[in-house]
């Protein structure tokens, strides 16, 4: 994490996928995961696809190029997540 003034960016260190889990390591080393059927255009993606992500913004979002999806760090951390668990699907 870092402060910016009265702001707390949460920011990453590296982020993975593994399955169809998306995971996040923070620089205080808590690591967050949370399931690609959480947000829409991941739900759909492939499994080869949501492997390819990687971090950008000094780690604050996270990418995926090929799916034209970013989401922020901070979302992740606060639980804003585009669908709720169970009715992902």
């Amino acid at each position: 994490m870092r402060f910016s003034g009265d702001d707390l960016d949460y920011c990453a260190v590296q982020t993975w996928a593994k399955g169809r889990m998306v995971f996040v390591e923070l620089t205080d080393g808590c690591q967050i995961g949370f399931p690609a059927e959480r947000f829409r255009l991941l739900r759909d993606a492939s499994d080869e696809a949501l492997q390819k992500v990687h971090l950008r913004l000094e780690g604050t979002a996270l990418r995926w190029d090929d799916l034209d999806e970013d989401i922020t760090v901070r979302g992740i951390v606060e639980g804003r997540f585009q669908l709720p668990l169970g009715l992902a699907a």
